[in-house]
């Protein structure tokens, strides 16, 4: 029997509890030693809703955020990127669903038009680009 693929909802549920440990490498600015947050799907998803509207944060900025928050020196970024690509995926199944703008992720305070994961999502990204559009960022 085939085993059913997981929906992006599904994948954001699930998944290890966050880890602080020091980085292992040097790595896309981590040095190795380094206290780094290796965060699941569900903080980067909490974090994200923390932004408040009209504000924008960088990858970097949210990293760092999310590093702070969590007593370390930085946040995992390729272990954040796979996340956030999952958060914002997860978004827009949710809108696909009909759930109202308001109780969506605001994944386009993050994502803007330079973000490496906007060139990996399954749907247009014109839909977080448009939003970013109607918050003014």
């Amino acid at each position: 029997m085939a085993k059913h693929k997981k929906t992006w909802t599904q994948k954001l549920q699930s998944g290890k509890d966050p880890v602080v440990k020091p980085a292992p490498i040097d790595i896309a600015g981590m040095k190795a030693g380094q206290i780094m947050l290796i965060p699941n799907a569900r903080l980067v998803d909490q974090f994200v809703r923390q932004i408040p509207e009209g504000t924008s944060l960088s990858i970097p900025d949210f990293r760092a955020n999310m590093a702070q928050a969590h007593n370390a020196e930085v946040s995992c970024p390729i272990t954040t990127g796979i996340l956030m690509r999952i958060v914002a995926e997860a978004t827009f199944e949710a809108y696909e669903a009909g759930a109202d703008l308001s109780d969506l992720t605001p994944v386009w305070r993050v994502l803007d038009e330079n973000a490496p994961t906007m060139k990996k999502l399954s749907f247009d990204p014109e839909f977080l680009l448009n939003l970013r559009k109607q918050e003014g960022l």
